[in-house]
């Protein structure tokens, strides 16, 4: 058959837009990364290094990036990442072997990482971090404070008067928006023979840091919190506020805590319940109804993360332990957040169904806000699609179960670098 020159030109507009549904359809786009972090101990001998994903757009699979696993770091066993708004930037939180240390990445083309810069944090023992504006936050549970005789010394408690930990520190960096380097911010409110120290003191064995409502919020191991303001030059500034006590029988077991808005949302392992608070001018306010029982029995809360579609906003809890159904795998319960109070509602359906793999440690949700991931202690990275405007969680339509490298700590997810 022959065509005429508008047919063949009519034909050709056929097969271009045949392709662009096809492609689009398809599912095969890239929307974004995720990596997931293996500490220096390990399941089945690989440790110490971090394993790239390509997330795609239509069914959340997740495609190893070629290259990947990419080593931690000389740090060693990573805890934790976050992402720099953007998505070029990533830094590690790494532990030990032979000094912890803050690791800087830049992302490449398909999530590959490049090694930048590797600082040194000035405690030895770093738990956590956050961004927050341009500075970076590392908290670490013992302060490089020594007493006359050289060692560190016991941290005063208001719920524990027999204390004997030290006290912890935050030290701050501030983060350049052009290369991502970190330089760190000295304490001009604390000097040392007239030198300002480089760290600002908190509560003894503290676990958790977020930056919320303009705050820096450190939750301490003795069930209270220190709450800094967000000073000029990357300061930590404090007031008659700063140490508020969260329980004062301290018999809780914090396990998580993240934000959601100017909510804050801290999960009991000891009692599995889930602790709401909105965090007004550096001030905790319990929600009213808070703390909720977790729907999930004869489990421990680990992690929590907020999700919002348009105007409907919802609470992921993540739970380790077996449900009486589903012995051997971790699970997720998902409540729906009053948009005004934050106050938290049970999701009607199959809360505690949502399996993971055995001992989930950390949950993430993808750029797009579509799909939701964990990292789990068995060597698995689990996945779920999220139903917009629904809430609850299915299972990906090509499999939900991925292998990682080692044993996973931690993960985080970037949309597509500019």
């Amino acid at each position: 058959m022959k065509f005429s020159g508008n047919g063949r030109w009519l034909l050709a507009c056929a097969v271009s837009i045949a392709l662009v549904l096809g492609a689009s359809g398809c599912g095969n786009g890239t929307i974004g990364y995720l990596w997931v972090l293996a500490g220096k101990s390990s399941s089945n001998t690989v440790g110490n290094v971090i394993t790239a994903y390509k997330i795609d757009d239509n069914t959340g699979n997740l495609t190893e990036v070629v290259g990947s696993p990419f080593t931690a770091g000389s740090g060693g066993s990573p805890v934790y990442s976050v992402v720099v708004p953007g998505g070029r930037y990533l830094y590690t939180l790494n532990q030990l072997e032979p000094k912890a240390s803050v690791v800087l990445y830049s992302v490449g083309g398909d999530g590959v990482l490049a090694a930048q810069q590797t600082t040194g944090t000035v405690g030895a023992t770093p738990v956590w971090f956050d961004l927050g504006g341009t500075y970076l936050y590392v908290l670490d549970q013992v302060s490089p404070a020594v007493n006359a005789q050289g060692k560190a010394p016991a941290c005063t408690s208001p719920t524990q008067p027999k204390n004997t930990a030290p006290c912890g520190s935050v030290e701050v960096f501030s983060v350049d928006s052009t290369t991502g380097l970190l330089t760190p911010v000295l304490n001009n409110s604390i000097k040392v023979n007239n030198v300002a120290t480089t760290y600002f003191p908190v509560g003894p064995n503290p676990s958790r840091i977020k930056v919320v409502g303009g705050s820096v919020v450190v939750l301490n191991g003795d069930d209270t919190v220190t709450i800094f303001g967000q000073g000029a030059g990357g300061q930590l500034t404090t007031s008659a506020n700063s140490l508020q006590i969260l329980d004062q029988s301290a018999s809780t077991n914090f396990t998580s805590m993240t934000t959601g808005g100017n909510f804050l949302y801290l999960t009991d392992g000891t009692h599995n319940l889930i602790n709401q608070y909105t965090v007004t001018n550096g001030v905790l306010q319990p929600g009213q109804g808070s703390p909720y029982t977790n729907v999930v029995s004869n489990t421990t809360p680990v992690w929590t993360l907020t999700a919002t579609d348009g105007s409907s906003s919802y609470l992921y809890v993540l739970n380790s332990g077996s449900s009486v159904a589903n012995q051997g795998s971790g699970n997720i319960s998902v409540f729906s957040v009053g948009s005004a109070d934050g106050r938290l509602t049970p999701l009607a359906g199959l809360n505690g169904q949502y399996t993971t793999g055995a001992t989930p440690v950390c949950m993430v949700n993808d750029p797009s806000n579509k799909y939701v991931y964990t990292s789990n202690a068995d060597g698995t990275v689990t996945g779920f699609q999220r139903r917009q405007g629904v809430g609850d969680l299915q299972a990906l339509r090509r499999g939900s179960q991925f292998t990682a490298n080692g044993k996973p700590t931690c993960l985080v997810t970037s949309g597509i670098t500019s």
